[in-house]
């Protein structure tokens, strides 16, 4: 198995599979005999990561939007005609462009309105509402009260939207996810373990798909 070896003050060997290339983090002095017989123990997980890696690497290159493209909005699927309005002779990034403009504007209404909503259920006021364009995450709260939400929360459903909003709106009495953070999401939303499911497959789905 070929690596890229990097040695550093660290006190454990760690193994990285990253852009279909292996990774092997290792402390100053340990021999490289250490080092390879640890990597071949990993020889199986490493070759599942570099399969999974190339799998989503030849999805990612496979999506496109287009004009007869369908993409999700509140959780459903339409054609991109139905939801926005495109001219047939704009070009694919610019019709993706036109598209993620769609979103944030999108985003910026129905957030706001729903975070009105829960706020006064709450008790609690964001001092501050973003649209962002977050990858990773679908949203976050900063500890001056800030709600950041990424744009691309509109492709899930409704329900998804407002549990995204319940959380958040919840950190502004408790900046952690402690029992008294849950009861708080868990009173004002009982079955929030289900809207998280969609979720996180929908962010399966993202990991695939390149939007910007």
């Amino acid at each position: 198995m070929q690596y890229k070896l990097i040695r550093s003050k660290r006190r454990t060997i760690a193994i990285y599979v990253k852009e279909e290339s292996v990774i092997v983090r290792a402390p100053l002095r340990v021999p490289t005999r250490m080092i390879d017989d640890f990597v071949k123990e990993k020889n199986s997980w490493i070759a599942k990561q570099l399969a999974r890696q190339k799998i989503r690497k030849e999805k990612r290159a496979a999506f496109k939007i287009d004009h007869g493209s369908i993409v999700l909005f509140l959780g459903r699927g339409y054609r991109i005609d139905e939801i926005m309005l495109s001219s047939e002779d704009i070009t694919s990034e610019q019709l993706l462009i036109k598209l993620i403009a769609f979103y944030k504007a999108q985003a910026k209404n129905i957030i706001e309105n729903r975070i009105d909503h829960y706020s006064s259920l709450m008790g609690v006021h964001p001092s501050n509402i973003r649209i962002g364009s977050a990858k990773r995450s679908w949203a976050s709260c900063s500890a001056t009260g800030r709600l950041n939400f990424s744009w691309r929360l509109m492709m899930a459903s409704p329900d998804a939207i407002d549990y995204v909003i319940v959380h958040e709106l919840a950190h502004l009495k408790h900046l952690n996810h402690s029992s008294s953070f849950w009861a708080i999401v868990t009173d004002i939303m009982p079955d929030w373990k289900d809207r998280r499911k969609i979720l996180r497959v929908l962010h399966k789905r993202l990991i695939n798909e390149v939007w910007d």
